[in-house]
């Protein structure tokens, strides 16, 4: 069984807490990184110790070396054997403290990453519908997937480079002790190097952002491409999304071109600068070698180091567009990470006395964003137990009042009450455990039939391949035990992306038996019976009532077959509800009610053929 319906065995990671926007100016993104970085701190301490014992054998090598040709070749005044076993241990010992502190290194740059992007993915499932309302899909892919790469290579390089630059230092050291002339000789470049370098930092980061911004692009169009590939092929629209890919794609080129453009101007010259101290090394050393101010071995050691201070400098360019980049990306996911949920658990939440599942609204107007107000007023209440069917036209707001039933959003005034208790004075897991929706077009996850039905119930699902008896009863009160039975591999049978190999009726009714075994005291289905045949819906209502006699309805409906299995009919029109009583009294005293119900039948006149051969009439 997948991870689909359990939480992982691993640890989900500490938290990023966002900050406000200057707040995290002033921190810097690698301080806001910190509680992530602070449980991998015992192993990034010991593997940098251990790089740092590594590297001084480094900078030690080229001094033994040159004492070597000193004593032991050119004035043979001592045996060459014991320098020779001297730089052979030094070697193998390096190349040991080199191997462990690069594994430990890199091994907390991917924890860090796993931390990060579990963070991430945390924060995800906790934003609001409005937040995903106006947050791209590919946008919110990139960030967790090519920005939390960008920061963990970084995080990988970052130590090695910051060894570079000690062993540069003591390099340093080494050299003022053996000739001060010659030390001033080797680094006399290295001013230009560093402006090099500014210019090079002031001209990538702007650009690293752009990278990173059109690499979201490409993966948004992707994404979308692919996720709604029966539209595209529906429509014949498949040249129009190779060109919006092909515009994506270029303008991601264009970006990578000028960075590779400033990179092939500057990383030579930051590179090969410091190559002009081994020229006047070996000058001014000859000199002093000829003058007898210095000995030979002097002059391969300095040649030596030399070799260590141009390695900091020969990363440094790439080290630079690495930093840049990984900056760029890190403030891309602390803009996600500082998106802060509209909808939140209340400080004190309180717990009705009952779940009985009574719903009250009290003069609720709302509207999405910024947009004018789709329910105007709505004073409603639905007594546990009973069943009752929203009818209106389309655009009336019967699927935004649905939401609002669950707290997907939260009303601009008035209340929604659950059992006597305001929604907002819930914890939202209370809420949606009480209330389910579901949608006319649901979910399913690529995964089993059995894991998708029960997705809200991992508990239920078996460790060998008996189904449990809740399951089955289930899967019968929404007449789905037939097409699974009849499935190729039975419960196993896997449902395709997006339940691709179903029915819209059967994606329907494992939907409703998904919802039924949470055991909400409030099931709304807006219009999720819409691609089921009316006897199927009627077996499917009986069932219901069956299992659990008051348990509260909310009908979203437009089909008459729909309506009239519901005890009270509620009519709103253009966000206010204008009528509420049985069917046939509405259909006998309110024309409007009659109108939005023969344009319903015109709509619905052609007869529908579910996938499991019955037609809906």
């Amino acid at each position: 069984m997948t991870d689909l319906l359990g939480p992982s065995t691993g640890s989900p990671g500490p938290a990023l807490p966002p900050v406000r926007a200057s707040e995290g100016l002033r921190l810097g993104w690698i301080r806001r990184l910190w509680p992530v970085l602070a449980p991998q701190r015992g192993v990034v301490v010991t593997s940098f110790l251990v790089g740092l014992v590594s590297l001084s054998i480094s900078v030690a090598v080229p001094t033994i070396v040159g004492v070597t040709i000193d004593d032991a070749i050119a004035s043979t005044a001592q045996p060459l054997g014991p320098f020779l076993i001297a730089l052979a241990v030094l070697a193998v010992a390096r190349g040991v403290l080199s191997a462990g502190y690069r594994y430990g290194l890199y091994r907390t740059a991917y924890r860090v990453e796993v931390d990060l992007r579990t963070t991430l993915f945390r924060h995800y499932a906790g934003l609001s519908f409005s937040s995903f309302d106006r947050l791209q899909t590919g946008q919110l892919l990139s960030r967790a997937q090519s920005d939390v790469r960008s920061v963990q290579l970084y995080l990988a390089v970052a130590p090695l480079i910051l060894t570079a630059i000690i062993s540069f230092v003591l390099a340093i050291g080494v050299m003022l002790a053996t000739s001060a002339l010659l030390t001033l000789v080797a680094v006399i470049a290295l001013p230009g190097v560093y402006a090099v370098g500014v210019a090079l930092r002031n001209r990538l980061f702007p650009l690293s952002w752009i990278i990173q911004g059109r690499q979201a692009e490409v993966t948004g169009v992707v994404e979308e491409s692919v996720a709604g590939v029966r539209v595209v092929q529906s429509c014949a629209a498949e040249d129009r999304q190779l060109r919006a890919m092909a515009t994506a794609a270029r303008r991601l080129r264009w970006a990578n071109v000028e960075q590779g453009r400033i990179r092939a101007r500057l990383a030579p010259l930051l590179e090969n600068l410091p190559r002009i101290g081994s020229v006047l090394v070996l000058l001014v050393g000859g000199w002093l070698v000829i003058d007898g101010r210095l000995e030979i071995g002097a002059i391969v050691a300095f040649n030596a180091y030399i070799v260590l201070l141009q390695v900091p400098f020969r990363f440094l360019g790439f080290f630079l567009i690495l930093g840049q980049r990984a900056r760029a990306s890190a403030e891309r996911i602390f803009e996600i990470l500082d998106e802060q949920p509209e909808i939140t658990d209340p400080e004190v939440p309180l717990e009705p006395v009952a779940r009985d599942g009574r719903i009250e609204l009290r003069d609720v107007r709302f509207g999405y964003g910024d947009g004018p107000d789709l329910l105007r007023g709505v004073d409603l209440v639905v007594e546990a137990g009973e069943t009752v069917a929203i009818v209106g036209a389309t655009g009336s707001g019967k699927s935004t009042l649905a939401r609002l039933l669950c707290r997907y959003y939260d009303p601009r005034s008035g209340a929604v009450l659950l059992d006597g208790v305001d929604l907002r004075d819930q914890t939202v897991e209370q809420v949606r455990r009480s209330v389910v929706v579901v949608p006319d077009e649901p979910f399913l996850f690529a995964a089993s039939l059995l894991e998708n039905l029960a997705y809200g119930r991992p508990d239920l699902v078996p460790g060998d391949d008996t189904v449990p008896d809740e399951i089955l009863r289930a899967a019968e009160a929404v007449d789905a035990a037939g097409f699974v039975e009849a499935a190729a591999e039975g419960w196993s049978t896997p449902v395709g992306e997006r339940g691709a190999t179903l029915s819209g009726g059967q994606r329907q009714r494992l939907a409703l038996g998904r919802a039924l075994l949470v055991d909400p005291e409030v099931l709304v289905l807006d219009d999720a019976t819409s691609a089921i045949d009316v006897q199927v819906e009627a077996r499917i209502h009986r069932a219901l009532t069956t299992i659990r006699a008051n348990r509260t309805l909310v009908l979203i409906a437009h089909r008459l077959s729909t309506i009239t299995l519901a005890s009270r009919v509620v009519l709103l029109d253009d966000g206010v509800i204008v009528a509420s009583g049985t069917h046939a009294e509405l259909l006998a005293g309110v024309p409007r009610y009659r109108e939005i119900l023969a344009s319903s039948v015109a709509e619905d006149h052609e007869p529908a053929v579910d996938a499991d051969g019955g037609a809906t009439p």
